[in-house]
């Protein structure tokens, strides 16, 4: 045992190293730029009218592809591992397909489909005055498609592990689904659920590359706060880059943070 434990030392430093340099500073260098010289950074993002709009826009789109993708995960979570069908490995190799294909494609691929009348199904839209693309709609659809597979693969592993007996037993004792789903499965995966919510609510905010290609970049409409960063800093403003970056980490890394505080909490009562 005592030759293993240098090994296992140097291993933890080298993953220690890893994460600090990989995240750990670069999250340190932001906040130092965004603090350089005071409050002035923030301030002046907060006074200004468009990045406010890109904010309430980005939080606006994040929260409803959560809900979407909090909803659709866990139905999809109970049907891969509740229920044997054709076709199951397929549709579970599918879902893992936002996360090998790049953002740029996906918006792209969105804009072939929904766009304009050059796409599939953009005359009709159009004729009917939905505009998807380079409008809200399409962000939220670009923003949900790269976020989908979070709230799956964290649900599945927790179902597959607290197994089915106690649903039976309620569906024995008279319980409907709807019964059953409030009072033993939502339960008995709520921390899966939680995580799976907070890592696409992390991933909604910081999407770019499809949002890019489908919001049209239309400053005070369709500007995002991910694409508020880039301008800045392509303008030389870079305290107002920071300063935005700043706060969709300070999102992110909270909710992670919330969540890991309270969890222990919960399971010691």
């Amino acid at each position: 045992m005592a030759e293993r434990r240098p090994g296992r030392y140097v291993a933890r430093l080298i993953v220690v190293v890893y994460l600090f340099l990989l995240v750990a500073w670069p999250l340190f260098l932001v906040g130092q730029n965004t603090f350089d010289g005071g409050l002035e950074n923030l301030r002046s993002i907060v006074e200004d009218p468009d990045v406010v709009h890109a904010l309430r826009l980005s939080l606006m789109v994040a929260v409803i592809a959560v809900v979407i993708n909090t909803v659709f995960g866990v139905g999809i979570s109970l049907l891969l591992v509740r229920y044997e069908f054709p076709g199951k490995r397929l549709l579970s190799a599918l879902l893992d397909v936002p996360l090998s294909v790049s953002p740029i494609v996906v918006g792209l691929s969105l804009v072939l489909v929904y766009g304009g009348r050059n796409g599939w199904f953009g005359p009709t839209l159009e004729d009917a005055g939905i505009q998807v693309i380079f409008a809200t709609p399409g962000i939220v659809m670009a923003t949900v498609f790269v976020a989908l597979p979070l709230v799956i693969r964290e649900v599945v592993p927790v179902l597959e592990e607290v197994g089915d007996e106690q649903e039976q037993a309620a569906r024995s004792l008279g319980a409907n689904g709807f019964q059953t789903f409030w009072r033993i499965t939502l339960p008995a995966i709520k921390w899966g659920v939680t995580y799976g919510v907070v890592l696409s609510l992390a991933r909604s905010l910081g999407e770019f590359g499809a949002v890019k290609v489908v919001s049209g970049n239309v400053l005070g409409e369709t500007r995002t706060a991910t694409l508020v960063v880039e301008e800045k800093y392509l303008n030389f403003d870079k305290g107002g880059a920071y300063a935005t970056a700043f706060l969709l980490a300070l999102v992110a890394v909270a909710a992670i943070v919330v969540v890991s505080v309270l969890r222990p909490k919960e399971e010691d009562r």
